[in-house]
Protein backbone atom coordinates (compact mmCIF):
# COMPACT_ATOMS: atom_id res chain seq x y z
CA UNK A 1 0.00 0.00 0.00
CA UNK A 2 1.40 3.40 -1.00
CA UNK A 3 1.17 6.28 1.48
CA UNK A 4 1.49 10.00 0.82
CA UNK A 5 1.37 13.05 3.08
CA UNK A 6 0.30 15.04 0.01
CA UNK A 7 -2.88 12.99 -0.54
CA UNK A 8 -3.94 12.65 3.10
CA UNK A 9 -6.57 15.17 4.22
CA UNK A 10 -5.56 17.39 7.17
CA UNK A 11 -7.85 17.12 10.21
CA UNK A 12 -7.72 19.64 13.08
CA UNK A 13 -7.01 18.37 16.58
CA UNK A 14 -9.74 18.73 19.18
CA UNK A 15 -7.55 21.17 21.17
CA UNK A 16 -6.68 23.32 18.14
CA UNK A 17 -2.94 22.80 18.68
CA UNK A 18 -2.31 21.37 15.23
CA UNK A 19 -3.55 19.13 12.46
CA UNK A 20 -2.87 15.52 11.53
CA UNK A 21 -2.89 13.60 8.27
CA UNK A 22 -3.82 9.93 8.52
CA UNK A 23 -1.47 8.02 6.21
CA UNK A 24 -2.64 4.43 6.79
CA UNK A 25 -4.76 2.35 9.16
CA UNK A 26 -4.78 -1.41 9.63
CA UNK A 27 -7.91 -2.88 11.22
CA UNK A 28 -8.96 -6.42 12.09
CA UNK A 29 -12.60 -7.24 12.77
CA UNK A 30 -13.44 -3.53 12.88
CA UNK A 31 -10.79 -2.74 15.52
CA UNK A 32 -7.71 -0.63 14.88
CA UNK A 33 -4.46 -2.59 15.12
CA UNK A 34 -2.21 0.30 14.05
CA UNK A 35 -2.37 3.76 12.52
CA UNK A 36 0.25 5.96 10.83
CA UNK A 37 -0.11 9.72 10.75
CA UNK A 38 1.82 12.91 10.16
CA UNK A 39 1.07 15.70 12.64
CA UNK A 40 1.76 19.44 12.42
CA UNK A 41 2.32 20.69 15.98
CA UNK A 42 1.90 24.45 15.99
CA UNK A 43 1.68 25.44 19.66
CA UNK A 44 2.15 24.35 23.27
CA UNK A 45 -0.74 22.50 24.89
CA UNK A 46 -2.27 19.14 25.81
CA UNK A 47 -1.04 16.13 23.86
CA UNK A 48 -3.65 13.59 22.72
CA UNK A 49 -3.93 10.52 24.93
CA UNK A 50 -4.83 7.09 23.53
CA UNK A 51 -5.61 4.84 26.53
CA UNK A 52 -4.77 1.17 25.98
CA UNK A 53 -2.54 1.93 22.98
CA UNK A 54 1.19 2.47 22.49
CA UNK A 55 2.90 5.18 20.46
CA UNK A 56 6.07 5.87 18.55
CA UNK A 57 6.59 9.58 17.85
CA UNK A 58 9.33 10.82 15.51
CA UNK A 59 10.07 14.48 14.70
CA UNK A 60 10.54 14.94 10.95
CA UNK A 61 10.59 18.76 10.80
CA UNK A 62 11.51 21.42 13.36
CA UNK A 63 13.43 21.22 16.63
CA UNK A 64 10.89 19.03 18.44
CA UNK A 65 9.32 19.41 21.85
CA UNK A 66 9.12 18.16 25.41
CA UNK A 67 6.19 15.99 26.52
CA UNK A 68 5.66 15.95 30.26
CA UNK A 69 3.38 15.54 33.24
CA UNK A 70 4.10 15.44 36.99
CA UNK A 71 5.91 12.09 36.74
CA UNK A 72 7.16 11.92 33.14
CA UNK A 73 9.45 13.95 30.89
CA UNK A 74 10.00 12.81 27.30
CA UNK A 75 12.14 14.69 24.77
CA UNK A 76 11.01 14.43 21.14
CA UNK A 77 14.06 15.20 18.98
CA UNK A 78 14.51 15.20 15.19
CA UNK A 79 14.81 11.72 13.66
CA UNK A 80 14.90 9.95 17.04
CA UNK A 81 11.88 7.61 17.32
CA UNK A 82 10.35 7.98 20.78
CA UNK A 83 8.23 5.04 22.04
CA UNK A 84 5.85 5.62 24.95
CA UNK A 85 2.52 4.62 26.51
CA UNK A 86 -0.21 6.22 24.42
CA UNK A 87 -2.46 6.54 27.46
CA UNK A 88 -0.21 9.08 29.19
CA UNK A 89 -1.79 12.49 29.64
CA UNK A 90 1.01 14.83 28.60
CA UNK A 91 1.57 18.51 27.97
CA UNK A 92 3.58 19.50 24.89
CA UNK A 93 6.07 22.38 25.02
CA UNK A 94 7.64 23.30 21.68
CA UNK A 95 11.42 23.54 21.71
CA UNK A 96 11.93 26.25 19.07
CA UNK A 97 8.78 26.82 17.03
CA UNK A 98 6.41 24.46 15.22
CA UNK A 99 7.34 20.89 14.39
CA UNK A 100 6.04 17.98 12.35
CA UNK A 101 5.94 14.40 13.66
CA UNK A 102 5.45 10.96 12.13
CA UNK A 103 3.30 8.91 14.53
CA UNK A 104 2.63 5.22 14.96
CA UNK A 105 -0.25 4.36 17.27
CA UNK A 106 -0.81 0.64 17.85
CA UNK A 107 -2.55 -1.92 20.02
CA UNK A 108 0.17 -3.67 22.07
CA UNK A 109 -2.19 -6.60 22.73
CA UNK A 110 -2.15 -7.38 18.98
CA UNK A 111 1.26 -6.26 17.67
CA UNK A 112 4.62 -4.93 18.73
CA UNK A 113 6.19 -2.10 16.78
CA UNK A 114 9.76 -0.90 16.45
CA UNK A 115 11.03 2.12 14.52
CA UNK A 116 14.44 3.18 13.28
CA UNK A 117 16.04 5.59 10.83
CA UNK A 118 17.69 4.31 7.64
CA UNK A 119 20.40 6.40 5.96
CA UNK A 120 22.02 6.10 2.50
CA UNK A 121 22.69 2.48 1.50
CA UNK A 122 20.92 -0.79 0.82
CA UNK A 123 17.65 -1.62 2.60
CA UNK A 124 18.08 -4.18 5.38
CA UNK A 125 16.26 -7.51 4.97
CA UNK A 126 12.90 -7.46 6.77
CA UNK A 127 10.54 -10.42 6.47
CA UNK A 128 7.44 -9.12 8.26
CA UNK A 129 5.00 -6.25 7.75
CA UNK A 130 6.91 -2.99 7.69
CA UNK A 131 6.59 0.65 6.69
CA UNK A 132 9.11 2.86 4.92
CA UNK A 133 8.46 6.62 4.99
CA UNK A 134 10.81 9.11 3.32
CA UNK A 135 11.80 12.15 5.37
CA UNK A 136 14.73 13.25 3.17
CA UNK A 137 16.51 12.01 0.06
CA UNK A 138 15.23 9.22 -2.13
CA UNK A 139 14.11 5.61 -1.71
CA UNK A 140 14.19 3.19 -4.65
CA UNK A 141 12.50 -0.21 -4.20
CA UNK A 142 12.85 -2.91 -6.85
CA UNK A 143 9.53 -3.45 -8.60
CA UNK A 144 7.78 -0.71 -6.57
CA UNK A 145 9.37 2.50 -7.90
CA UNK A 146 10.94 5.49 -6.21
CA UNK A 147 9.75 7.57 -3.30
CA UNK A 148 10.61 11.13 -2.26
CA UNK A 149 9.98 13.09 0.99
CA UNK A 150 6.41 12.72 2.24
CA UNK A 151 5.89 9.39 0.46
CA UNK A 152 6.20 5.81 1.58
CA UNK A 153 4.95 2.26 1.42
CA UNK A 154 3.51 -0.43 3.69
CA UNK A 155 4.94 -3.83 2.69
CA UNK A 156 4.19 -7.40 3.74
CA UNK A 157 7.50 -8.94 2.63
CA UNK A 158 11.16 -8.17 2.22
CA UNK A 159 12.20 -6.06 -0.77
CA UNK A 160 15.49 -4.99 -2.21
CA UNK A 161 16.17 -1.31 -2.55
CA UNK A 162 18.44 1.59 -1.83
CA UNK A 163 18.31 4.86 0.10
CA UNK A 164 20.21 7.71 -1.60
CA UNK A 165 20.69 11.48 -1.92
CA UNK A 166 21.25 12.10 1.80
CA UNK A 167 18.31 9.90 2.72
CA UNK A 168 16.53 9.66 6.03
CA UNK A 169 13.84 6.97 6.00
CA UNK A 170 11.66 5.97 8.94
CA UNK A 171 11.31 2.20 9.04
CA UNK A 172 8.60 0.71 11.26
CA UNK A 173 8.35 -3.05 11.76
CA UNK A 174 5.24 -4.77 13.10
CA UNK A 175 5.27 -8.23 14.66
CA UNK A 176 2.22 -10.15 15.92
CA UNK A 177 2.10 -10.68 19.69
Amino acid sequence: MLISAFKARPVAWKNGGGVTRELAVHEENGTMVWRLSLADISRDGPFSAFPGLSRIHCIVEGAGHILSNSGTRLEARPLQPLPFDGGLELECRLRDGPSKAFNVIYDPARVTADAGILKDGALPAVGNRHVLFVVAGRLEIAGKGHFTPGEGIVMENAASGVVSDGGAIIQVQFLPV
